[in-house]
């Protein structure tokens, strides 16, 4: 019989972490067979440490991993992932906004072959500038990174053990797990669901965070900023020859003075601010690059918690 594993991270999710779990007890668990439930504490400040051992006192099937602090979602999953005994592993967030059902379904569709399963959102019950912002992300990513991103973006995804083994393998820092997942090109089966409002708690994904993503997904797959900071160069070159051939001929055909100050200096801060942007784009790649000659783990795990053998 096939076993399942639920990798959940958690970072400050105590309003929602016992719902979460009473919520997969009464639809899915009895349904699953042979499972487990992998929580990773993020570096949570907050009582869901200890929420998750008292979901653990309930369930012998619960494993807990802790780590050492904040390493991020991306490296809490792979966590996650690492210490997962499943022949398949799906993720779910803590935040109560996708139906625990949808991991039936999921499974079921590995059942059938699939490698790779994608919970893809079908409308979002959120507020329209989150949602704007988020269709903005994708659109972006389908167009300078990986065109097979679903329109609609993804939550959760569930993979084989097979594409566990080459996530491991990569071990790869600032970058997208998702993107990766579809990177590897395994057989994929997509399933819809509906993205519910968050109803508890506070969501942790700033604004910040937010273009740390698009900036990872971006660099760690794509060399279209590279190729932006080219034709942009070749555009103002073109621009500054032009403008010099217009300035030479006015000047030999109608006699206008070559003078003018003000536009000179327009023309030296957008230049300089220009430069200034292109080295900011080199400086993103070269400290990514620096990071990972450091050979630091992605994420460090303190503890771990499972069943006593």
């Amino acid at each position: 019989m096939s076993k399942i594993s639920i990798v959940v991270p958690v970072y400050y999710n105590e309003d929602t972490l016992m719902d979460l779990y009473k919520d997969m007890q009464e639809k899915i668990l009895d349904q699953l067979g042979d499972y487990e439930l992998v929580f990773v504490d993020d570096g949570s400040g907050d009582d869901s440490w200890k929420i998750l051992n008292d979901i653990k006192d309930m369930d012998s099937n619960v494993k807990l991993v802790k780590l050492s602090r904040n390493f991020g979602e991306h490296a809490a999953l792979l966590a996650g992932l690492s210490v997962c005994s499943g022949d398949c592993a799906v993720t779910k967030q803590a935040d109560l906004q996708e139906d625990s059902e949808l991991i039936l379904e999921m499974y079921e569709k590995w059942k059938l072959g699939n490698k790779v399963v994608l919970a893809i959102r079908r409308s979002r019950d959120e507020n329209a500038l989150k949602v704007f912002f988020a269709n903005m992300y994708y659109a972006i990513v389908r167009k300078f990174v990986n065109k097979n991103m679903p329109a609609g973006g993804c939550d959760c995804y569930l993979i084989d053990r097979q594409v566990i083994k080459v996530l491991e393998a990569l071990d790869e820092k600032n970058s997208s797990l998702t993107l990766q997942v579809l990177w590897a090109g395994f057989k994929t089966e997509l399933v819809y669901f509906d993205r519910r409002d968050r109803e508890k708690g506070v969501s942790r994904w700033t604004f910040a965070k937010k273009i740390k993503l698009v900036l990872d997904s971006v660099m760690s797959f794509s060399y279209a900023p590279i190729r932006m900071m080219t034709f942009v160069g070749i555009l103002f070159d073109i621009l500054a020859l032009v403008l010099f051939i217009c300035v030479f001929v006015e000047y030999f055909t109608v006699g206008t003075p070559i003078q003018g100050w003000s536009s000179l200096m327009c023309v030296t801060l957008c230049s300089s601010g220009l430069v200034l942007t292109m080295m900011g784009v080199l400086g993103e790649y070269l400290w990514r690059t620096l990071d990972a000659t450091r050979n630091r783990p992605p994420f460090i795990i303190d503890e771990i918690k499972e069943q006593d053998k």
